[in-house]
């Protein structure tokens, strides 16, 4: 680990960038503009399809969960209330927002209404 942190100052090791640089942000948000209305995916099911794909083309996978929350929060015309953390939870500085876009699409809530039902509404890509 490098003195200024992980992965700072580090070079990629396959030339692909590093996981807040904008291809892996478009990467993010192409997938997470896939996910249905009324449907979720959690940061590090996103992380880990995202990695699936890197290796299937024979590359480096390049984040995990709080690489894609980076990436996210560079904002874009994508659904992001769809993609929460592992207990359901919608971005906590958004959450009211979040609640009302993903009532509105019908998601599967908590009974207290504060929490995404992941096992109901978790989606995976067909690929």
């Amino acid at each position: 680990m490098s003195a200024r942190g992980p992965g700072v100052g580090r070079e990629p090791r396959d030339g692909g960038g590093a996981p807040d640089e904008p291809d892996y942000v478009d990467e993010v948000h192409a997938l997470v503009a896939t996910v249905p209305a009324g449907r979720v995916m959690t940061y590090g099911l996103v992380a880990e399809v995202l990695a699936d794909r890197a290796l299937a083309a024979g590359r480096t996978p390049r984040g995990g969960p709080r690489q894609v929350g980076r990436a996210m929060a560079h904002g874009g015309d994508v659904p992001w209330w769809r993609v929460v953390n592992a207990s359901g939870q919608p971005p906590p500085h958004h959450l009211a927002r979040a609640l009302a876009h993903l009532r509105a699409e019908g998601t599967p809530l908590t009974p207290d209404g504060q929490r995404v039902r992941v096992r109901q509404a978790v989606w995976f890509p067909e690929t």
